[in-house]
């Protein structure tokens, strides 16, 4: 009959112009979403991870993330849910807005008090009511009871309470114990405020929470953006997130001066992340598309050598004239990173640290390395119906390929050439997805650019063999004078005394003919061969773990990624 007020336990709310600090240290502090737009959830569970804190204080985060109490939890209640506040059905651990045969949470409720002056003087007034619980409203606590499925049901409870109906906006969330209907506390601060929750009810700083399978430092936050769904999000401080984050990018067995360089690459890729998904009202998203981050992990090991590499650079940035660079990173480049310019049409000026290097490194590790090698390959139909599948090429066939490389050999246009004469051309945001490979550093039927090479300028000679790629050829004239020759000015007189231009570098696979840069490629068949996985740009991973294990250190590996940057 009291349950509200016997889970909650007595304490005096933190005053609003004092608030508790959200991150150690005064740390930087990150917005980190773990469940928003299509993943947002109609109830959100929290559980103590046991040793790190028990039960929860209820409140906000102002607008410096600090964490204003309103009330809080006994430390015997180790889990709660969050529920949008609407009609919810409770049934075991299934949360549902249809009727699941489960109890109510309704959306209808009885004002029985209001204008109270803390959360002590509302929790005392709500043990007085059968299924009281205490509301925050726009800055005010109430005492409300019951939750009612239709008005009628609580309009007759109004009467028999002498109390007034009172429904709940679009921004509500009602905090339940896990499992239970019963409302333990109703939040409603309007499209501005957005309940808090900061695990554990005695205020320890090391915090571990179980969400969604993995364990969470810092607290949450829960907002209806535009009344919809619970958009979740992880108030963390930067430390602490990157221990989450450098286990899950670089695998925690690799050595310690990769893991660091990861760490500094990561701490500065999340600081140029600050209000990056401002639409969902935080920094930095969870996954693959941002950093992947999951906390302390889903099981009962610590990954101490992540947190080593954080604990050692802590605080230490990639910088470029005294700002923290955009430090992206992939798996593996192949051989070459590539220019910001050629992959995402961006400035060098604004970027002159993505100005893409020649990688020895990652031949070191190739035979550990899963990306160092792969093959994809179409026949005409094939390719043909993968393209009319994406929305190209339809009523028509594929003729050929023109592929355009970078000077460290990576692809940086495709064009495909249709039976009809009309064509497509893509760049490195869409060649993976449009053909279906890992990297940008590739060769079609074994022309043009292998992997891990430049293009092939080399020089046809009597039509097989070649002479060398060098940077520059010279010719001796009639008088015996020696010259620096222009690639472009090169000719070969044949034996039936034609002359033409140096530019056939012979067949394989169809035909492929070089021009510059440009590879053309026609054939039945187009076999995609290449090394590499990612977008191209910044630090190799594989090749950072080749790098620390000829002995290189972390900042050694990045100036070597990200050239002219300083690290500290």
């Amino acid at each position: 009959m009291q349950l509200a007020a016997v889970v909650l336990a007595a304490a005096v709310a933190v005053p609003m112009a004092a608030p508790a600090r959200a991150a150690r240290n005064d740390e930087l502090t990150l917005r980190v979403g773990l469940a928003y737009g299509s993943s947002a959830l109609v109830s959100a569970n929290l559980e103590n991870n046991t040793g790190y804190g028990s039960g929860y204080r209820i409140g906000y985060y102002d607008s410096d993330l600090d964490f204003v109490e309103l009330g809080r939890t006994s430390s015997s209640l180790t889990q709660l849910t969050m529920v949008k506040a609407q009609n919810v059905w409770v049934s075991g651990s299934s949360y549902s807005t249809s009727d699941n045969g489960g109890d109510l949470i309704g959306c209808y409720h009885v004002l029985v008090e209001d204008n109270l002056r803390s959360f002590d003087a509302a929790q005392d007034a709500a043990e007085d009511y059968d299924d009281g619980f205490v509301a925050w409203i726009d800055g005010e606590y109430q005492v409300r009871a019951g939750a009612y499925e239709t008005l009628e049901e609580a309009e007759t409870a109004a009467d028999d309470l002498n109390g007034e109906v009172v429904g709940i906006s679009s921004y509500a969330v009602n905090v339940t114990q896990t499992g239970k209907a019963q409302i333990l506390f109703q939040f409603d601060g309007g499209a501005s405020t957005a309940l808090g929750i900061m695990p554990d009810a005695n205020g320890a700083e090391d915090t571990r929470t179980w969400f969604k399978g993995y364990r969470y430092p810092g607290g949450f936050r829960y907002e209806r953006i535009n009344g919809g769904n619970l958009t979740v999000v992880n108030i963390v401080d930067m430390e602490d997130y990157l221990i989450g984050v450098v286990p899950y990018e670089m695998s925690n067995s690799w050595p310690l001066e990769a893991l660091k360089a990861q760490a500094v690459c990561a701490r500065s890729y999340a600081y140029n992340s600050l209000n990056h998904h401002s639409s969902y009202h935080f920094d930095i998203c969870n996954g693959t598309d941002c950093q992947v981050y999951y906390g302390f992990g889903g099981g009962s090991t610590y990954n101490a050598n992540a947190a080593q590499a954080v604990e050692e650079t802590a605080g230490v940035y990639a910088t470029y004239n005294g700002k923290p660079i955009e430090a992206f990173y992939s798996a593996s480049h192949g051989g070459a990173s590539e220019s910001v310019y050629n992959v995402w049409g961006s400035s060098l000026t604004t970027y002159p640290y993505l100005c893409g290097v020649k990688d020895p490194y990652e031949a070191d590790v190739a035979s550990m390395n899963p990306s160092s090698s792969w093959t994809v390959s179409y026949t005409t139909s094939s390719l043909t119906q993968r393209l009319q599948g994406k929305g190209y090429g339809n009523g028509t066939t594929v003729a050929s390929l023109d592929l355009t490389y970078s000077e460290l050999g990576n692809v940086i246009a495709v064009k495909v050439n249709y039976a009809n004469g009309q064509s497509n051309t893509f760049k490195p945001t869409s060649i993976r997805s449009t053909f279906g490979v890992s990297s940008i550093r590739f060769q079609v039927n074994s022309s043009g650019s292998g992997s891990g090479t430049t293009p092939d300028n080399s020089l046809p000679v009597n039509g097989s063999g070649t002479l060398p790629e060098q940077d520059s050829y010279y010719v001796i004239s009639g008088n015996g004078n020696v010259s620096k020759a222009d690639r472009e000015d090169l000719y070969a007189i044949s034996g039936s005394g034609t002359t033409e231009a140096i530019t056939s570098t012979g067949e394989s696979g169809g035909s492929s003919v070089t021009e510059g840069n440009v590879v053309h490629v026609t054939g039945s068949s187009y076999v995609f061969e290449g090394s590499g996985n990612g977008h191209q740009l910044g630090m190799s991973q594989w090749g950072a773990y080749a790098m620390a294990k000829r002995g290189f250190t972390y900042d050694e590996i990045i100036t070597f990624y990200f050239p002219g940057v300083n690290v500290g």
